[in-house]
């Protein structure tokens, strides 16, 4: 027997009973998988490392698969409510010619047969990431929704994403697109890599330390998908990032300041570029980007700002 989820708002959505995640083991998907078994969803998780074996909680399922291929996990897909497509292999990381295959394929080739299996005779909402690098790189340009698309790869990549998921729209599906920034948690993601230098006291601004950076704390991430798969209207492409983008330089003084480090130590571009190479150089681009959308849904952020949010990851009171 499925769960219901019920709730009390002025436009009442859709009772949704079962959701399919996949990357339902990644770090943002364990934690959208636990949000979604307390509103009480039957999930049903899907990652390549997933292992049937360990189903531990009522009304979860893992099943393990490579959506990069079809196959029976798509018939998964023929009585689900709700579709969370989280899959995709990590950017971070050197940008081979055959890992940037992997980069795209991971995420175009999931979502197409995504929605290849969508029925056609079901109200499903489809909620798929995409990223803030849908923009490219764009200096102090002031980032909404309605901003055209960038012209590097994982501009090219976001492209692509957001154009095969938003082909369940023929099937009548509620599509919702929601462009990631980076996601802060103390539990892993980006603060594994950013935190150490400055608690080695070699911490500090990158490239010109004037880009800005876009960024979100997974409790407003999780919080955000929820809220808009529970709102019958909401629909289209929403930007998740905090309403407080914080330049490079601003940034490093800031986590310097908490963690009682200096925060002077500047990594030239150039360096980034030849360590790291086309993914270095993607990390030094510029984002302001604003939740537009999701504010003018009402929305509301726990963690607007990125002090609190640093302080939160940090465990500091």
């Amino acid at each position: 027997m499925y769960h219901i989820l019920c709730f009390d708002r002025k436009k009442e959505a859709p009772m949704l009973k079962t959701a399919f995640v996949t990357g339902g083991t990644g770090f943002v998907g364990k934690h959208l998988v636990s949000a979604l078994l307390n509103k009480g969803y039957h999930v049903i998780a899907v990652s390549r490392s997933a292992r049937p074996d360990e189903n531990s909680a009522d009304g979860l399922r893992y099943v393990a698969a490579d959506t990069t291929l079809p196959g029976k996990w798509q018939d998964e897909l023929t009585e689900v409510d709700l579709v969370v497509n989280l899959a995709g292999v990590s950017i971070f990381h050197y940008w081979t010619a055959a890992y940037k295959r992997a980069i795209h394929d991971s995420r175009i080739l999931t979502t197409r047969h995504i929605v290849d299996a969508l029925p056609s005779d079901r109200d499903v909402t489809v909620c798929s990431t995409s990223a803030l690098g849908y923009y490219g790189t764009r200096g102090d340009d002031v980032l909404t929704e309605a901003e055209p698309v960038g012209d590097d790869f994982l501009a090219e990549v976001c492209r692509d994403w957001e154009s095969e998921a938003l082909r369940a729209e023929e099937k009548k599906a509620r599509v919702i697109i929601a462009r990631f920034s980076t996601v802060m948690d103390k539990s892993g993601g980006a603060m594994k890599v950013m935190i150490p230098p400055y608690r080695f006291f070699v911490g500090g601004p990158m490239g010109s330390g004037k880009q800005w950076f876009p960024w979100i704390h997974l409790v407003d991430l999780i919080d955000g998908i929820l809220f808009l798969a529970e709102n019958g209207e909401s629909r289209g492409i929403y930007n998740f990032c905090a309403p407080d983008p914080i330049r490079n330089v601003e940034m490093a003084r800031a986590i310097g300041k908490l963690l009682h480090r200096p925060a002077l130590l500047k990594i030239p571009g150039f360096a980034i570029g030849l360590l790291m190479g086309e993914f270095g150089k993607s990390i030094i681009g510029s984002q302001r980007g604003t939740p537009d959308r999701l504010l003018k849904e009402g929305f509301s952020f726990k963690y607007p700002d990125f002090k609190s949010a640093m302080k939160e990851v940090l465990s500091i009171q």
